[in-house]
């Protein structure tokens, strides 16, 4: 299934380089289907911590609520994967964050999906607010 002109690599906003690792490749000799999800987070939770400062620790945490992954063509070790992420939806709790990934010099993603994250009030566990200096940040890269 080739990724549609939407999903080129020009239409994500913020990157990060993956390299694989010969643990991640299966028996098929390509990088395991659930592997890419750990690629999808690594994207994520690098954004979250590097441009929002993001602390585990702070009153609203995000939690991932879904997530999907649509395979294009296979990755493999020893080969670096380019993430690139984008936000696709801001909501009032939560945010849906759009990842494709890359091989070098591809423009469409070998996969691309996505990761909601709710944000929580860390004592209640229940969903609150996006705090307002996150959403300036996530703003900026949808």
């Amino acid at each position: 299934m080739a990724a549609d002109n939407g999903l080129l690599r020009a239409n994500y906003r913020y990157f990060m380089t993956i390299q694989s690792r010969f643990l991640d490749n299966d028996e098929l000799g390509h990088v395991n289907n659930a592997v890419y999800y750990t690629y999808f987070e690594a994207v994520v939770v690098r954004f979250d911590m590097e441009e929002l400062g993001l602390r585990w620790t702070d009153a609203a945490i995000p939690v991932v609520a879904e997530s999907l992954c649509r395979f294009h063509r296979p990755l493999a070790f020893p080969q670096p994967i380019e993430a690139g992420m984008r936000i696709a939806h801001l909501g009032t709790s939560s945010v849906k964050y759009a990842v494709g990934l890359f091989s070098e010099a591809e423009e469409a993603p070998a996969a691309e999906g996505y990761l909601v994250q709710v944000y929580t009030d860390s004592e209640t566990g229940r969903p609150t607010a996006i705090p307002e200096g996150y959403r300036r940040v996530y703003e900026g890269v949808v």
